[in-house]
């Protein structure tokens, strides 16, 4: 019973998450921007998909692994599931965006226009805007036995030319020549005209003016296109003196990589696009042809450009419940346990516990993990001010953080010539926990204070992404988060955990246990319910435990946003399971644990997703909630909120599909939060006063 649970591939289910994200750019009910930025986000993820999962499984296939996945499927089966997938969603979101969003914003006067379509004033202006800003930067290169084919920046846009010099009969091979689209060029260019914005394509204003380029030739077709690289970085740290040095060497190293997909515009001849292919070391299956333009990820653009506000999601700012605005940080926190779910709460608090330590005198020291940090953080700022006030300041900088390396490098720069001792963590990990650890004398003693969030330190992210912030001064835990550091900076053993749980030192087994307890007491005959709300489960262990703890009585309800490897609905094993998801304006990214036995609960929080790396190749952490209201307000207003949605929620099929929940209620639980914060932060409601308790 236990080997014949079936999985569902990884990738796959990633892709499904994709076509909801498509529905909510078909969803007439969801503002037209707003529509328009879930097109954008669809073409990042895909980008993103490919450069590094689909870059994973064709480096299997080059080295002759057959092994099949827990799905069944060996890299050459995945790889054809997945690109057949893939065809399917791009065709879809490109219906949604040439034959409704485009024709739609055309109407409310945001017109994306060809060239051909414009009036002789607006060519004569997109003309000289060709002329005075594009043609200087641009550099036609040939391609033929003296001009090797030139190496291609990942994502970046490029024309590919055929071309004939004028005596030449027309049945002549072709030369091929590449122009690419320098990366600082916009890619939207305006054209005067009634309505909030008129744009052309970039890759159309130079392709129209392309024969500026090619004086004297015959120019065959002109067409875009795009390369992306493999993008994960790859090395044995152990054998590396300098971990600074070797990532700066792997980023520069990275636009050589191997390119894994080919973008093409639909209008490219079979012979031009055999060119690049073979130009590029591809295959057939490496290509893929678009009937609308590459590169839908600078969309958001157009989102930046035009201020229609009836066009985008009403204005909202996290709220600052009024528990955060009495006394100072440490006084709070020392009172109780406090909890901020953002983005309906403000970030702000996060940020000035930072920024009160870095002044308070009774503050010694302070320790934090750094993962994705913007770039103009003003948290980096207060930890560089507490060091040049004379405290003992550490940061534990993840320099592998995918996409955010050189960001990551150049903090550590900053941090380190300000006086923070910086260190990059344990060597064959990616420490991908948020802690803060502030350590402050006070009249009877030395005292820790903690912040422990789910999402990353970025207060960007922290307006859009959904995730929990806990501020505690438990000694217990405090107790363990000073061990922690010790262990991530020195050659501490690891302690017997009073609170935490860390992986990768048992954090699987730590979860696997408290299913299995579950499991007991249902087959004891008592109530048992598991609600696990995470971002991916990919898990087999997990899985196989949970519908083990399914068949034995054990109520199971996943939140899982992204792919979920559990395949639901299956005879005896998992029909007992339901997995359901919320896409909506805010991306869920909180990690909550609720284990409920015979009336009593358990809640943690997490940094962690439900997947080998997480468990086995990064430092995360994991932390029980012990305030009983704080408890009760994720059980009930997070947890039990999200399980109502009818309204942006699916719920994952036997076929591996999300599929939308049937309106009943109408209840949409993002916007029950948002009312709420508000309401809560009405100075004198009864809420407000139990926010933080």
């Amino acid at each position: 019973m236990v080997d014949a649970l079936p999985f569902a591939n990884r990738e796959l289910s990633f892709l499904e998450f994709n076509q909801r994200i498509v529905e909510e750019a078909a969803d007439p009910e969801v503002p037209l921007l707003e529509r328009l930025k879930f097109v954008s986000i669809i073409g990042s993820n895909l980008d993103e998909f490919f450069m590094i999962r689909v870059a994973g499984l064709e480096q299997q296939l080059k080295r002759g692994i057959l092994d099949s996945g827990p799905d069944g499927l060996t890299p050459s089966e995945q790889l054809h599931a997945i690109l057949a997938r893939v065809r399917a969603l791009v065709d879809d979101v490109e219906t949604v965006l040439l034959e409704d969003l485009l024709p739609s914003l055309g109407k409310e006067g945001i017109r994306f226009h060809r060239i051909q379509e414009l009036e002789p004033a607006q060519r004569v202006h997109a003309a000289e805007q060709f002329e005075r800003q594009l043609f200087g930067m641009l550099t036609p290169l040939a391609v033929d036995p003296g001009h090797p084919f030139p190496l291609l920046r990942n994502r970046a846009l490029n024309l590919a030319v055929h071309l004939l010099p004028p005596d030449a009969p027309d049945d002549s091979i072709p030369l091929l020549a590449v122009v690419q689209v320098p990366a600082m060029v916009p890619r939207f260019v305006e054209v005067p005209g009634s309505g909030p914005l008129r744009v052309v394509l970039v890759e159309d204003l130079i392709r129209h003016h392309a024969g500026a380029l090619f004086p004297g030739m015959r120019l065959l077709e002109c067409v875009p296109f795009r390369v992306l690289r493999n993008w994960d970085l790859a090395f044995d740290e152990d054998e590396q003196e300098d971990l600074v040095e070797t990532l700066q060497k792997e980023l520069n190293r990275r636009w050589r990589l191997e390119p894994v997909r080919l973008e093409v515009a639909g209008g490219a001849s079979s012979a031009l696009v055999a060119r690049l292919t073979e130009s590029l070391g591809l295959v057939r299956r490496h290509v893929q042809r678009h009937r609308g333009p590459l590169a839908l990820c600078d969309l958001v653009e157009v989102l930046d450009r035009v201020g229609r506000s009836d066009l985008r999601d009403p204005p909202f700012q996290g709220v600052t419940p009024p528990s955060f605005e009495e006394q100072g940080a440490f006084a709070r926190i020392a009172e109780r346990d406090l909890l901020l779910h953002h983005p309906y709460e403000s970030y702000a608090p996060v940020l000035d516990f930072l920024d009160e330590a870095a002044d308070d005198p009774g503050v010694l020291a302070i320790k934090q993990t750094l993962y994705r940090v913007n770039r103009d953080s003003p948290l980096l700022r207060s930890l560089i001010r507490a060091a040049e006030n004379g405290k003992q300041v550490t940061a534990l900088v993840e320099l592998k953080a995918r996409f955010d390396e050189e960001t990551n490098m150049e903090w550590a720069r900053r941090l380190e010539e300000a006086g923070v001792h910086v260190v990059y963590g344990l060597l064959g990990l990616k420490t991908h926990c948020k802690l803060a650890l502030v350590v402050r004398r006070e009249p009877d003693g030395i005292r820790r204070y903690i912040h422990l969030g789910t999402g990353n330190y970025n207060e960007k992210t922290a307006a859009i992404y959904s995730d929990l912030s806990l501020f505690t001064a438990r000694a217990e835990v405090g107790e363990d988060v000073a061990a922690f550091f010790n262990l991530l900076t020195g050659y501490a053993a690891p302690p017997t955990w009073k609170k935490l749980t860390v992986a990768p030192l048992g954090m699987r087994s730590d979860l696997l246990d408290r299913i299995q307890r579950a499991a007991r007491a249902a087959e004891s005959g008592l109530e048992a319910r598991l609600t696990l709300k995470t971002n991916a489960l990919v898990d087999e262990a997990v899985s196989r435990a949970l519908a083990a703890a399914s068949r034995s009585g054990v109520q199971v309800v996943l939140l899982v946003r992204g792919p979920c490897t559990l395949k639901v609905g299956v005879p005896g094993q998992t029909d007992g399971i339901v997995v359901r998801n919320v896409v909506d304006r805010f991306l869920e990214h909180s990690r909550i644990i609720h284990v409920h036995i015979d009336g009593r609960d358990e809640v943690l929080i997490t940094s962690t997703d439900i997947m080998h790396r997480n468990f086995d190749h990064r430092v995360e952490v994991m932390l029980p909630i012990e305030d009983p209201a704080l408890q009760r307000r994720i059980i009930d207003e997070i947890l039990g909120l999200e399980m109502r949605d009818d309204v942006k929620a699916s719920v994952l099929h036997p076929d591996g599909r999300f599929v939308r929940v049937p309106r009943q209620e109408g209840f949409r639980v993002q916007a029950e939060l948002m009312r709420r914060a508000r309401q809560a932060a009405a100075p004198g409601t009864a809420r407000a006063q139990a926010l933080g308790r």
